[in-house]
């Protein structure tokens, strides 16, 4: 994340709320435009969240169109329903992580699709879901997208509380690039050991005052990067990203475009990465060389949106 320290988020924020505080989704004009869709064309937002995509990419569809949004969050199925009442393409809804796009399609009887969307931003309401993904308020560690959560439900506070010290600092480093995670893992390690860590504040406190005083007061919150790391390893985030693309990519006729929008450098070099592999095998062409970012103005209206990237790929 490439926020500053003012706000509440382990990553920064894309997909908004449709109302209420002028918010609105990260390079939505760019994302949209980039895809080309056609009023027959058969859609796919694999991460629906405020429903800011959803709704431009509806309105793009005629009655021919098919729209499917994929959610693991109920709550932002239900606001995507709200958004499209009264757009004309057929809708599909599958509260679901996107990593399962494939195997969804292939039972809902929608053998193929044209264009594809992954915004991996966060939503507001991901924020406020009382889970421990901000680390500026006192909430329970889970950082968990499940929404049944039982004894064998991996969270952020086993994590912290059960594994090495060393396994902790290897996540914080390889998922946060975390550059104290040794000192970070070492004090958490210290903290665990006089009673467990219950909350994302704990956490936070114990972050900051194991960092040096220049990093404490640094650009982004000392936090932001461990909770960064312990969100993706809970919830699989890159092992679902791999596999959500090469679904959406298995899926998506020839012709057709796949757009992913990245917000740091782990995922945007999975998705570049992933992109220039099949442009060497010859299926795809890549349509940015160079991602695309955020107008000056953007940025100036929604300062999270700074480390957005927007590649798209066409397959051939």
């Amino acid at each position: 994340m490439r926020t500053r320290r003012s706000q509440s988020s382990s990553d920064p924020v894309s997909s908004k709320p449709l109302s209420g505080g002028g918010h609105r989704s990260v390079l939505l004009h760019e994302a949209v435009e980039s895809l080309s869709i056609a009023p027959n064309d058969i859609v796919v937002d694999a991460t629906l969240g405020g429903g800011g995509h959803a709704k431009r990419i509806a309105e793009k569809l005629g009655k021919e169109g098919i729209f499917i949004g994929f959610d693991l969050d109920g709550s932002a199925i239900e606001r995507s329903r709200e958004a499209l009442a009264g757009t004309l393409p057929r809708t599909h809804f599958f509260q679901d992580n996107f990593r399962n796009l494939s195997a969804k399609l292939q039972e809902a009887g929608i053998p193929h699709i044209t264009k594809a969307l992954f915004d991996l931003g966060w939503s507001s309401y991901q924020l406020d879901s009382g889970r421990g993904f901000s680390f500026l308020k006192d909430e329970p560690l889970l950082m968990t997208y499940a929404t049944e959560i039982i004894s064998q439900t991996l969270t952020a506070e086993k994590i912290v509380n059960e594994w090495e010290e060393g396994n902790v600092a290897d996540v914080l480093w390889g998922w946060g690039e975390e550059r104290y995670s040794r000192r970070i893992a070492r004090a958490i390690a210290e903290a665990r050991a006089r009673k467990p860590i219950k909350t994302s504040r704990e956490l936070a406190e114990i972050i900051a005052n194991a960092v040096p005083r220049a990093y404490r007061h640094g650009r982004i919150h000392p936090a932001t990067r461990t909770f960064q790391a312990l969100r993706i390893a809970v919830n699989d985030e890159l092992g679902a990203l791999a596999e959500g693309l090469r679904g959406a990519w298995e899926k998506l006729s020839p012709g057709g475009k796949l757009a992913v929008i990245t917000f740091h450098s782990i995922e945007d070099r999975i998705v570049k990465q992933t992109f220039a592999a099949w442009e060497k095998e010859g299926v795809g062409l890549r349509m940015t060389k160079k991602p695309m970012s955020p107008s000056p103005e953007e940025i100036r209206e929604n300062p999270r949106s700074r480390s957005a990237k927007l590649r798209v790929i066409e397959k051939v």
